[in-house]
Parts: structure tokens; sequence; C-alpha cells
């Protein structure tokens, strides 16, 4: 009697292992299998350091954790070349040495790590672009700012600013921002945004050296030939910096090309921007007849701002006499012509009126615009070609030798040559003749 009894106590014990590996089962969370794939891109978790936090005896790489896996993007190491994969989307600052920052991929995880290692009392700034995909190929639409500190507390001084494309006329997106405390030469760097801002909030006060760098090879720093601008900004509590980003030659301008405009204007054209500042001298450019090299006067240089505003003018006054001399034209006409027209402008419907959103949305266009005009405002607009006049008309045919001197927006001037041939006008075409019949 006493095996099975046994027997049917290890059926009970089989059959409530199998109960409990059921309701389990059951009670495990997470998407059913077969359910719709997430939609959202990957959010941050949480980070170590959090930010805010004071760790004088940081260690190991900073860590940034999402609620999900992210896409590799592999090769995300920052050096004196272009930055790659995952270190793009990841700015790092104040970095000093060679700048170099390792950033590697852990599945739901990117670590970040100085190549110099952390150093006490220095406050660090870990950005995290917009940009970084999940395994769904979502994308993040929106970045983030971890800021935390090696000793001492977090600052709360900030600086905020704008960067512009002073050639182009515009604002400058991306662009590389770097602001070293001075006399140190480590600086703090981010990334302007679409609209050409940018922000550095918790740094500690004092002299800011600031740059605003063009980056053409996305090495996130001052190569040659890149167009840049700079600035020394006082930080107290806030500070705002505007800064005019164009290329520093060290080489003054060339002639690129001479062209005629009409019998007596023509054009040259420049190999870089002229300095707004310094406007367009008769003193500085010589005009001679080639090939006795006989001096022609020269009458009036313009800007070409100056002689389409001069040329829209005359265009309009042109314009207006047309205007009046079809008004006394239509002056002539008969009475009952003029009634009819009153009779058809009278029974014309009056214009709908304006649909209220769309007018607000206008509005919010126009202060943008309007913000942008102001800011490029503050600085004359460069300009890269200088319209000549001369008293008496240029000979058809002939070539004429122009000298001028110049100077770029770096302050750089330089003596400059070009050669004008004046095009012989074709002849007007003869509707006289006639052709000649065709033999039967």
């Amino acid at each position: 009697m006493a095996r099975p009894a046994a027997g049917a106590g290890r059926q009970a014990q089989v059959a409530g292992l199998l109960l409990s590996a059921l309701v389990g089962a059951c009670a495990q969370t997470g998407d059913p299998p077969g359910g719709p794939p997430r939609t959202t891109p990957a959010a941050i978790l949480r980070t170590v350091p959090e930010s805010g936090a004071v760790v004088p005896d940081l260690h190991g790489a900073a860590v940034i954790r999402f609620d999900e896996v992210i896409d590799e993007a592999p090769g995300g190491a920052s050096s004196g070349g272009a930055i790659t994969g995952l270190g793009q989307k990841i700015v790092l600052s104040p970095v000093g040495g060679s700048g170099v920052v390792k950033v590697s991929w852990h599945r739901d995880a990117i670590h970040v790590m100085p190549a110099e290692g952390w150093k006490p009392n220095r406050v660090y700034h870990l950005e995290v672009l917009p940009g970084i995909a999940d395994l769904r190929r979502n994308v993040t639409k929106k970045g983030a700012t971890i800021v935390f500190t090696a000793g001492g507390a977090v600052p709360t001084a900030g600086l905020t600013g704008t960067a512009l494309a002073w050639v182009e006329q515009r604002t400058l997106p991306q662009a590389v921002i770097r602001a070293a405390l001075l006399p140190d030469t480590v600086p703090y760097v981010t990334l302007t945004d679409s609209a050409g801002n940018f922000r550095l909030p918790n740094i500690p006060p004092g002299r800011y050296r600031v740059w605003a760098i063009q980056d053409q090879n996305g090495n996130r720093r001052q190569d040659r030939r890149e167009a840049f601008d700079t600035v020394t900004v006082a930080v107290d509590s806030t500070a705002s910096a505007l800064l005019w980003v164009f290329v520093h030659d060290t080489v003054g301008p060339r002639v690129k090309g001479v062209d005629p405009v009409d019998s007596v204007t023509f054009r040259i054209a420049f190999t870089q921007s002229l300095d707004p500042a310094r406007p367009p001298d008769t003193s500085a450019l010589h005009l001679f007849a080639l090939p006795d090299t006989t001096r022609v006067q020269v009458r009036a240089l313009f800007r070409p701002a100056q002689f389409d505003s001069i040329q829209a003018r005359a265009r309009a006054v042109a314009d207006s006499l047309k205007r009046l001399q079809d008004s006394l034209k239509r002056l002539q006409d008969t009475t009952h012509r003029d009634t009819t027209a009153r009779k058809g402008a009278a029974q014309r419907p009056p214009a709908p009126p304006a649909r209220a959103g769309r007018a607000a949305g206008d509005t919010t266009a126009a202060g943008d615009t309007t913000r942008v005009r102001k800011l490029l405002a503050q600085r004359p607009v460069p300009y890269d070609r200088v319209v000549v006049q001369v008293p008496t008309p240029l000979t058809a045919g002939a070539k004429y030798l122009v000298r001028v001197r110049s100077t770029n927006l770096s302050g750089v001037s330089a003596d400059a040559q070009g050669v004008l041939v004046v095009p012989v006008p074709k002849p007007p075409a003869d509707t006289t003749k006639k052709k000649a019949p065709k033999p039967p």
C-alpha cells in the first residue's frame, strides 16, 4: 500500500510544477508575439552620471542608456579627421589634448570617454544630438544635454547666440560653436540648430573666446579655408553673441572677369567678396585703351545693389510715362466705352475676405523673417562685383585694360587687372530682301 501512495505524491509534485510554470508564463509583461511594431524612437532611460551630479572621483565611461536597442552605426571615435558613426551624435566638452573622444555602442547604451581621462574640477557637457536610430529605423527628433562636474557645484551662467553666413546673407545651421574660457584654450563645443542659434548653459562665468565655424570636413575644428568668425564675450550670468561667418583670405582679391553691360557701362567680377565698409572709389580704378594705353576717364563706380536700384528707378519712370500715354489714349475713347467699363466694374462681385488661419500663419512666418532681416541689417552686405560707368561710349570692337585696387573682408588689399572686350553690335536683319523664286 505504501508504493501507490508514493506514486501519487510524485504525480502531485509534477502537476504542481506545471501549474507554477503556467501561472508564471501568464504573469509575464510585454508586447504579445505578433503585436504592432513600435513606431516611436528610442528614449533616454537614464544617464551615468546624472545631469547636475558632482562626481569628484569619476572613473570609467559615461553611460547613456536607452529604453530599447539602438542602431550600432560603427566607427564612432573622433580624431583629427571626420567624426563618424555614433560619434557624430555625441558632443563631449571641454576636452583638451588632441580632443579625441571615445564613443562605443553597447546595444541599448552609448559609452563616452575622453581619451585624456576625466580632469578634476572641470564642468563637462555631454550633448546627445538628434538622429539616433533604433533597429526599426525610428529616429530621434530631439537631443539632450547632460551637465556634470568632476568637482565643485554646477555653475549657472549661460551663453546664447546666432551664427550668420555674412556673404550668403542667411543664418548658418549646423555651425560648430567653440567657446574657451580665457586664458584657457580648452573649449566648450556645441552646434547651431536649424535656425542658426546655439545655447551653452551651465558654464563658469568669465571672458570667453567664441568661434563659429562652417565645418566642411566634419571634425568640429577650424581648418584652413573654412569660413569662421570669432568674438570675445564677457559672461556674467547670461550673455549673447552674434557671429558673422566668412572665409578669411590672406591674399587680396583678383579680377575674375570684365564684362560689358552697355555702351557706357561694364562690370568687374572679383575672386573674393569685398569689404562693404569701403565704398567703391573712382581713384582706385584706372582704364586704358589698348594697344596704346591711352587713359580713359571713369565717371562713376557702383555696387551691384546700387546699380540695380538706379536701373529699377529708370524702368519705373519709363513705365510711368507709358501708363500716362495709355491714360491719354483712353481719354480719347468714346463715352460709351467709359460707361461700359464702369458698369462692368460695378457688376464684379466683392473679393472674399481673407481666411483667419492663413493670416495667422503668414504673421508667424513674417516674424521669423523679420528677426533674420534685423540681424543681417547690423552690417552692410558684402559684394564681389563693381559696375563702372564712363562719360562717353566705348569703342565697339576695342579692348581696354582695367586696373583696380580692392580690399577683401579680412582687410587685405591687392592690385589686380583685367581686359574688357567691347563687342561689335550685330547689324539689324534686312527684312526688305525677298527670297529669289525657286526655278521651275
